[in-house]
């Protein structure tokens, strides 16, 4: 699932943020512990960032959307902390990870994460919590090492069919979105280049939604070639995570797994009526969540309001 969370343009010019909103002012507040690095581990001659907080027996590893650093659960990292050990980690090339010489795949950040918990000594066992493309990324993770994982949360979660089923019923609406979702990223990737121009809003006013100090750690990210560059190169391997996961896809066994689904559409334009394609999408991607939490014998599905996309 590529994260369609952008403002694609203004008077022609490419805006390279996601749509911020407002965070409460306690969110705010703890937003500042996410603007630094942590535990930045070395899986072999690059690090990957991981920041945990709490403890308990059970470690909760949270992954984030398509194109986005750990900082995205922000506001949910530090109240799971109040009950037992939480970690988020930024995929190589976010955040305060090192790029990777090849793309972040489900298989590749699984096998990231594996190796960054390894060597910083967080054993299992694991709950791992995924939305869009780290949904799909803790699925390929649990298939791997499964005597490793305690449960599964999937958010608005990346499954191996989901592209092919939505564009199916809205007869080639998804395409066209993640093509100009790719436009638009690379639009960035050339723009960071180039150079952004100081005091441009070419990457948006992410203080608004990460305060004060997180906000100014994720435009200074935004300004980067290697943000774009491996925003760019995880999109366009999307297909091969769909295809890593479809190779793995069996029953769950007994293994909890809890599937949360969107309670109101992206798509959607909320001053007109629902459309047909609108009402046949959101039927379909229901389904679809449907039968990834029937894989478990333990397997839930819950319908979640506001739209889970913007809650994380």
């Amino acid at each position: 699932m590529i994260n369609i969370r952008l403002t694609m343009t203004l008077a022609g010019i490419a805006i390279c943020a996601p749509s911020f909103s407002y965070a409460g002012t306690i969110q705010l507040a703890a937003a500042a512990a996410f603007a630094k690095p942590h535990q930045r581990v070395d899986i072999g001659g690059r690090k990957i960032n991981l920041f945990c907080t709490g403890t308990g027996t059970t470690t909760v590893l949270f992954d984030a959307p398509a194109g986005e650093a750990g900082w995205a659960w922000f506001k949910v990292q530090p109240d799971v902390a109040k009950y037992t050990r939480a970690c988020i980690f930024d995929r190589a090339g976010f955040g305060f990870s090192d790029p990777a010489p090849r793309p972040n795949t489900s298989e590749n950040a699984a096998e990231d994460l594996h190796k960054a918990l390894s060597k910083a000594g967080i054993r299992s066992p694991y709950l791992l919590v995924g939305n869009s493309l780290g949904g799909g990324n803790v699925q390929v993770f649990a298939y791997t090492y499964p005597l490793e994982v305690k449960g599964l949360v999937l958010v608005e979660p990346q499954t191996e069919d989901e592209t092919i089923r939505s564009n199916a019923v809205t007869a080639g609406l998804i395409d066209k979105i993640y093509a100009m979702v790719k436009a638009h990223d690379q639009q960035c990737l050339e723009a960071a280049h180039n150079g952004f121009k100081a005091g441009s809003e070419e990457v948006g006013e992410p203080e608004q939604y990460f305060g004060s100090a997180l906000g100014k750690e994720v435009r200074s990210t935004m300004s980067t070639r290697t943000y774009w560059r491996t925003r760019v190169d995880e999109a366009n391997a999307s297909e091969a995570s769909d295809n890593q996961l479809r190779a793995l896809r069996k029953p769950f066994g007994d293994l909890p797994v809890l599937v949360l689904t969107r309670g109101v559409n992206p798509y959607a334009d909320p001053s007109k009526p629902q459309s047909a394609v609108n009402k046949a999408l959101e039927v379909e991607n229901e389904k679809i969540h449907k039968e990834l939490a029937a894989l478990s014998s333990r397997g839930q599905q819950r319908i979640v309001v506001p739209e889970i996309e913007t809650v994380v």
